[in-house]
């Protein structure tokens, strides 16, 4: 049950940081594949990515990872039907909202 509700709200955190970020468009179906496919990316392959690109992250000061989680947001928006973003920068700020809006949604459960 656990699970389902933090899919819930990856899907609702990802339709909010759509509404937010412009030239994002998804559709509720889409924001719930998103979920699970962005999920799956940060589970299997951002491990693999901040490994090989450790010492750009280290250079950088840990700002190379922001690049790595637009990167995999483009590869998400690439693989589901219903989930398109425009361009780069807008993977880039996308990611960043979602973040924080997951942040925020992280705040909220651990209150509650």
């Amino acid at each position: 049950m656990k699970i389902f509700f933090h899919w819930l709200i990856s899907a609702i955190a990802i339709l909010i940081a759509a509404y937010l970020v412009p030239d994002v468009v998804v559709t509720p179906a889409g924001a719930l594949v998103a979920a699970v496919v962005l999920g799956a990316l940060n589970l299997f392959i951002r491990p693999i990515l901040v490994i090989l690109t450790l010492p750009i992250t280290i250079f950088t000061l840990g700002l190379f990872s922001l690049v790595i989680n637009a990167a995999l947001v483009l590869l998400a928006a690439y693989v589901v039907p219903g989930f398109s973003v425009s361009g780069f920068w807008t993977a880039l700020l996308f990611a960043l909202v979602l973040s924080i809006v997951n942040w925020v949604f992280s705040l909220w459960s651990k209150a509650s």
